[in-house]
C-alpha cells in the first residue's frame, strides 16, 4: 500500500495525490498520469514523484503515448529535501518526457487547471498541449509571488491563462473551450497519431492509412476560382484545404498563435498527412510555429505538403527585434532536415521556403505563379545603388532604355 500513498506520511495522501494507468483512446493504449488537485494541490511528494517516473518507464518500454492530464502546483516545497537532490527524484520526470518524445513516443499534456513552477513545465515539453478557457493556467510563478517579486499585479488568467499562452506566447497549441472540449481535443490528437509498429495498438484502432476514405464536402473543381488574379489580395489557404482533404476534416495546430501561416493534420485517400499553407507574409511567430510543426510531422514521419503563396518575411524595425532572421532560419532547418515525403505546391508568389533548393520530393507550380525575390527587395538594391526607382500602381518599372 505504501506505492499508493497510504499512511506513508502523517498527513492523508490518497494514491500519492496522482492517478496513473493505462487505457485506449481510439484503440491505441495509452499511459495516463493525472494529477488530482484536490490532494494538496497536486503536489509532488516523494510517493508521487515515485509513481510518475514509474508509469514513464511503462510507457517508454511499451512504446506508448504518454497524456498527462495536469493540475499541479510542482514539487512540495516542505518536503523538498527529499523531492529534489537524487538521479530518480523530481527532475527525472523532464528528462523522461524529453526522452521519449526523441524517441518519438507522444507526450501530449491537457492543462486542466492550474500548473505553477515544475507543474508548468510537463505542458511546456509536451510535443503537443491543451489548455481549458478559465480552469488551465501555466506559470513559473502565480500572482501572489510575481506581487512579491516584482510589484505587478496581475490576475491568472492574464498571467498564465489559454488565451495568452495560445495567442501570444505559443507556449500551448490548443484552446479548449471547457473541460469536456480539452478531452474531445486530447483524443483528436491520439487519432492523428502516426507511430510505427503494432505496440499498443488494439482491435479498432485507427489504421495510419484508411482504405475507406470520404471525398472533400466541397468541390475540388472550385479551385479554379478561389485564388485572385491580383496577386497582392490574400485569401484564406482553408478554402484551398477544405476542398483537397478526406471529407474536408482539418484539425489545425496552433491555430491562434503565428495566424499568418496555416498548420494541421488531416488525411489524403486515407493517408495521414500534415499540410502547412501560407496565410500573409511571414512573422517570427509563424516561423515558429512553423518550424515546430515540422519537426513533429518528421518526429511522427508524417508526410507534408507545402501549399506556398507568400511574398516572404516580415520587415521592419519590430520584426528585425523579434529575432526574425533566426526564427526564419530555424524553419529552413526545419524543412531541410524533414526526412519525410514531401510535396510543395506553389501559388501565387512563392520565396523563401524554397522547395527545389531544399529537395523536396516533390515540386508542383501553378500557371501564373512566380517564385523569387520580392520588388521591394529589388527596389531597396537598385535605390543603394544610386538607381531611380518607379513604380505604377505599386509596381516597379524600370527606366525606358
Amino acid at each position: 500500500m505504501k506505492l499508493a500513498g497510504h499512511e506513508l506520511y502523517e498527513e492523508s495522501l490518497p494514491s500519492g495525490g496522482i492517478i496513473t494507468g493505462l487505457g485506449p483512446v481510439h484503440g491505441r493504449l495509452c499511459m495516463f498520469v493525472a494529477n488530482d488537485s484536490t490532494v494538496k494541490g497536486g503536489t509532488y511528494y516523494p510517493i508521487t514523484v515515485k509513481k510518475h517516473l514509474r508509469a514513464q518507464e511503462i510507457a517508454s518500454q511499451c512504446n506508448l503515448p504518454c497524456l498527462y492530464l495536469v493540475d499541479s502546483g510542482g514539487a512540495n516545497l516542505p518536503r523538498q529535501a527529499d523531492v529534489f537532490p537524487d538521479r530518480e527524484n523530481f527532475g527525472r520526470i523532464f528528462y523522461n518526457q524529453a526522452q521519449m518524445s526523441g524517441m518519438g513516443i507522444p507526450q501530449i499534456a491537457l492543462v486542466l487547471g492550474s500548473c505553477t513552477a515544475g507543474g508548468a513545465y510537463i505542458p511546456a515539453m509536451a510535443d503537443e498541449s491543451v489548455i481549458v478557457k478559465g480552469n488551465g493556467t501555466i506559470f513559473l510563478a502565480g500572482p501572489p509571488l510575481v506581487k512579491a517579486a516584482t510589484g505587478e499585479e496581475v490576475s491568472a488568467e492574464d498571467l498564465g491563462g489559454a488565451t495568452m499562452h495560445c495567442k501570444i506566447s505559443g507556449v500551448s497549441d490548443h484552446f479548449a473551450e471547457d473541460e469536456l472540449h480539452g478531452l474531445s481535443i486530447g483524443r483528436n490528437i491520439v487519432k492523428n497519431l502516426h507511430m510505427a509498429g503494432k505496440q499498443g495498438m488494439m482491435n479498432g484502432t485507427l489504421p495510419n492509412i484508411i482504405p475507406d476514405y470520404k471525398d472533400p464536402l466541397y468541390d475540388i473543381n472550385e479551385l479554379r476560382s478561389i485564388a485572385p488574379t491580383d496577386q497582392k489580395q490574400p485569401f484564406d489557404v482553408r478554402s484551398v484545404i477544405s476542398r483537397v482533404v478526406d471529407g474536408s476534416e482539418f484539425n489545425e495546430f496552433k491555430k491562434l498563435y503565428g495566424t499568418t501561416l496555416v498548420t494541421g493534420f488531416a488525411r489524403i485517400f486515407g493517408q495521414t498527412v500534415g499540410i502547412i499553407g501560407n496565410n500573409g507574409v511571414l512573422f517570427t511567430e509563424s516561423a515558429l510555429k512553423g518550424t515546430h510543426f515540422i519537426q513533429l510531422c518528421a518526429q511522427r514521419n508524417i508526410p507534408l505538403i507545402f501549399l506556398q503563396n507568400i511574398t516572404g518575411f516580415m520587415v521592419g524595425s519590430k520584426s528585425e527585434a523579434s529575432g526574425i532572421a533566426k526564427a526564419g532560419a530555424k524553419m529552413v532547418m526545419a524543412v531541410s532536415c524533414a526526412k519525410v515525403e514531401d510535396l510543395a505546391e506553389g501559388g501565387a508568389v512563392s520565396t523563401r521556403v524554397m522547395p527545389k533548393q531544399l529537395q523536396k520530393r516533390y515540386h508542383i507550380e501553378v500557371v501564373l505563379g512566380e517564385t523569387g525575390v520580392g520588388i521591394a527587395e529589388i527596389a531597396t538594391i537598385k535605390a543603394a545603388g544610386g538607381e531611380s526607382i518607379n513604380y505604377v500602381n505599386g509596381i516597379y518599372v524600370p527606366e525606358p532604355a
